[in-house]
């Protein structure tokens, strides 16, 4: 792909997206499920160079209609299918897919996405290195209501940790348990939404939730009591 390409290719999103910034970056989806396949894809049409796809994972028939998988992708690996999903966008990306539960000897990059579906799994992840990364987004959903945490500074960490509640305070079953293709792609864009703030050094939240069936968005302050609405 030529140099001119690449700028007609981005010219649209040019005074929203800090492309250089953006560029230098190495970032990770742990878990490319519901959420984290749809947040994968919009990286590499955001313009992100280095990618790390983490997932034991491999595709069903359900994840056709609820996560955005081919038909043709049913019994592969999700992290080799969405690896293919982000170099037909962009065959220049650098996706390194690992099929693997996440472990501390995965890097994590400057920025990682958690898309898992436990919060016993996001502690873990968190605890193992997340909490060390310069921008951290958590998206969580279950059926229509949709939670995405981020955090980037001493005060949204702090607040991250608190929200990693135990695992019998969250209700059954697992977050994607119950989830839409537009619920997913949804969750997916506000993390990416307070990704380029941050890329753009604006206010970014460190915690808001969207109720689709209510029309509610709600972002509270810092010092609110934590919410356990979705898991």
């Amino acid at each position: 792909m030529s140099t001119t390409q690449i700028e007609d290719r981005f010219v649209r999103q040019a005074q929203l997206v800090p492309q250089a910034r953006l560029a230098s970056l190495d970032v990770t989806v742990v878990g490319v499920g519901a959420v984290g396949r749809q947040v994968a894809v919009q990286l590499a049409s955001l313009g992100v160079r280095r990618l790390r796809l983490v997932d034991f994972d491999a595709v069903d028939a359900s994840n056709v209609t609820t996560q955005g998988y081919a038909r043709g992708d049913v019994g592969r690996r999700k992290v080799d299918a969405c690896r293919d999903a982000v170099l037909a966008i962009d065959p220049e990306v650098n996706v390194d897919a690992v099929h693997d539960r996440w472990r501390p000897a995965i890097p994590l990059g400057d920025a990682a996405f958690c898309c898992v579906d436990s919060i016993d799994a996001r502690a873990a992840i968190w605890r193992g290195g997340g909490s060390l990364v310069d921008f951290w987004a958590d998206g969580r959903m279950r059926g229509e209501t949709l939670r995405v945490l981020t955090a980037f500074d001493a005060t949204s960490r702090e607040h991250y940790a608190a929200a990693l509640f135990p695992q019998h305070e969250a209700q059954a079953g697992a977050c994607t348990a119950r989830s839409t293709i537009y619920a997913a792609s949804m969750t997916a864009g506000l993390m990416l939404s307070q990704f380029v703030r941050w890329l753009r050094g604006q206010p970014v939240d460190a915690d808001l939730s969207l109720n689709l069936l209510a029309s509610e968005l709600s972002v509270p302050t810092l010092l609110a009591k934590e919410a356990t609405i979705v898991g």
